[in-house]
């Protein structure tokens, strides 16, 4: 097979999904089914709370941003404990949500998407090493995304972790 020839098998995300067919089911499940706007729209509490807690996060972030600004050319260091922070809780949060039993259904769109997906910036942190290049710090960037990728994985890693231990030793009380 070559680049040009697609492979036949896996779904083309950019691809239109196939029409259903005589019995009403997609292609054989080959193709992603789209939502049709009436389906998106009877979401608009999710689209909601995920837009709300969005802000919630962004306006932490930016408050944390002015409290510690980070001067022309030095390292980030708000954007990497923000970043850090927000996958710690991120973490926590998915572990006591899975755990937790019945929560409501808002929860987890208005506090994992929303209120830290907003409070952690990804795209941030690239603008950053961007910086750090352009006034002459490539090894400091380098620096800046590796750390910032190992603490962020770490973070979410020890904190799902110590929440598991914590809910264990606590249930056995």
């Amino acid at each position: 097979m070559s680049a040009a020839d697609p492979d036949p098998i896996t779904p083309d995300p950019l691809t239109p999904a196939a029409p259903p067919a005589g019995d009403g089911q997609p292609d054989g499940g080959r193709r992603p089914v789209r939502a049709s706007a009436a389906t998106a729209l009877g979401h608009g509490d999710v689209l909601a709370a995920v837009s709300v807690g969005g802000g919630v996060g962004a306006a932490a972030r930016y408050a944390l941003t002015l409290a510690w600004p980070t001067p022309a050319g030095a390292f980030p260091w708000t954007i990497l404990t923000v970043n850090a922070v927000g996958c710690g809780l991120i973490g926590i949060l998915m572990v006591v949500l899975t755990e937790a039993g019945a929560v409501h259904r808002l929860v987890r769109p208005f506090l994992g998407t929303g209120v830290l997906g907003g409070f952690t910036t990804f795209s941030t942190y690239t603008v950053d090493a961007h910086r750090l290049i352009t006034t002459g710090r490539p090894g400091l960037a380098l620096g800046y995304l590796a750390l910032t990728l190992v603490t962020a994985l770490t973070a979410v890693w020890a904190a799902a972790g110590a929440t598991r231990l914590f809910l264990r030793v606590r249930r056995r009380r």
